[in-house]
């Protein structure tokens, strides 16, 4: 069939030679921005038009991060094609090609999306790439700067308000963040990554109550989303009652029955569940809770990360993989596994072992790994146990967080045992304030 000019979604131009390639490519799009389970849709695309510079290098963007030697069969059949591409199909070859290359360099690649999207803004599956990409560099404001640039021609786009939210709250504007949520549950009620930030927004403000209502309402309307943002919708879920004082029969249910549960789906992805299986464990840990059931859960969860594979996906993913061998016996698989981290990120993360050793660690200077402020803050907990296990009473380590939220239990009992430790008659008071916080959200 001859090849025509056909439009995508976002109204570009793309030379394709049958409308199903272009329908492959839309319905590729529009599993992207909603978080959907069928991203290999777009490997149709490839096969309704094997000339198809767009349907071929978004093919191997699919499989980057799981089949190498297929992506780059298909960045050659698009290199190959690439001089009968459309301007738009050019500049989505130049950005993804360069994203999936080997030993990109991540601020250039960045540069390369925010091009594509000066040209081409109504394109919100590249503002998604960029998006991701700036999570993993830990740098939200280049990508703020960049929804901001496109918002102006998307505003009816539901979508982009989600992603709009992510970088405000990063930053700690959690009143814009809220704002931007709300844009985007408006138009579309079943927008579960904006779901996903104003349940971010509540529990940062300590309304458990308010946010687990507000998310299990809508929950139903996550069976068709990825294992990740399935999982992790019900991950916040749980760290809502958690954080709550809620008994711990509702973590082990919201484990047992929408975490554990989706490894045993026939289209689950298991390295997407993974990250929040380890990291409710890990939170259960850090409140000494992780005991008898949980224990034997960790040691199923433990069996599977073995798996190599699974170790590369992110490097939340492995600092989350590494407490869970170390904890279940396993430490003697951590040095092949940071052995693979690339330079930069070995210097970073060199910079906070370093600061491991003074009283201002900070987990938040540390998101290149790529987590959230909600996902890293385990870190400060664990951080804050650890001294008072040591026998160092560090009462500003509390205080400080207590600033921030003052209303979660587990932070008063923390500080309850730091003034203890060095007899602080304040320890009374911080002690009735948590009893006081634990029975009056659940």
């Amino acid at each position: 069939m001859d090849k025509t000019l056909r439009c995508v979604r976002w109204g570009y131009e793309v030379n394709a030679s049958s409308d199903e390639c272009i329908n492959a490519i839309d319905s590729y799009f529009h599993q992207v921005l909603s978080y959907g389970r069928n991203w290999k849709v777009i490997l149709e695309a490839p096969l309704d038009d094997k000339d198809c510079v767009l349907g071929n290098v978004l093919a191997a963007h699919y499989l980057s991060s799981s089949d190498h030697s297929k992506a780059n069969t298909y960045v050659e059949a698009a290199r190959s094609n690439i001089e009968q591409s459309t301007p738009y199909e050019k500049a989505v070859f130049e950005a993804v090609s360069y994203l999936i290359s080997e030993d990109r360099d991540d601020d250039l690649a960045l540069e390369l999306h925010t091009q594509l999207l000066q040209r081409f803004p109504k394109d919100l599956a590249s503002l998604k790439r960029a998006q991701v990409l700036c999570f993993y560099m830990g740098q939200p404001a280049p990508f703020l700067s960049l929804v901001q640039q496109v918002l102006p021609v998307n505003q009816e786009e539901s979508y982009i308000h989600g992603m709009l939210a992510f970088p405000l709250l990063e930053l700690g504007r959690m009143e814009e963040a809220a704002a931007a949520s709300r844009k985007g549950y408006e138009i579309n009620k079943e927008d579960a990554w904006a779901h996903h930030f104003l349940c971010h927004v509540l529990q940062h403000e300590c309304k458990f109550k308010e946010a687990v209502e507000f998310m299990e309402e809508l929950s139903e309307s996550w069976q068709s989303c990825s294992s990740f943002l399935y999982t992790h919708n019900w991950w916040h879920i749980a760290l809502c009652y958690l954080e709550g004082g809620s008994p711990m029969s509702k973590i082990e249910e919201i484990y047992d029955n929408h975490i554990w549960k989706e490894l045993e789906k026939g289209d689950t992805v298991p390295p997407e569940v993974y990250p929040n299986a380890i990291a409710l464990l890990l939170r259960l840990d850090v409140r000494d809770a992780l005991k008898g059931s949980f224990e034997d859960r960790l040691k199923l969860l433990a069996a599977r990360l073995t798996d190599q594979e699974n170790w590369y996906m992110s490097w939340h993913l492995v600092t989350l993989i590494v407490w869970g061998l170390a904890k279940v016996g396993e430490s003697s698989r951590f040095e092949f596994i940071l052995s693979k981290m690339n330079k930069k990120k070995q210097q970073v993360m060199q910079k906070g072992a370093l600061e491991l050793l003074g009283s201002d660690f900070n987990a938040f200077g540390y998101k290149v790994i790529g987590a959230s402020d909600e996902q890293i803050d385990v870190f400060n907990e664990m951080w804050c146990q650890l001294l008072l296990k040591t026998g160092q009473s560090k009462n500003e380590c509390g205080l400080e967080r207590i600033k921030v939220r003052d209303g979660v239990p587990f932070m008063w009992r923390l500080l309850e045992k730091s003034y203890t430790m060095v007899g602080d008659a304040e320890a009374e008071s911080a002690g009735e304030r948590a009893k006081k916080l634990e029975s009056s959200y659940f």
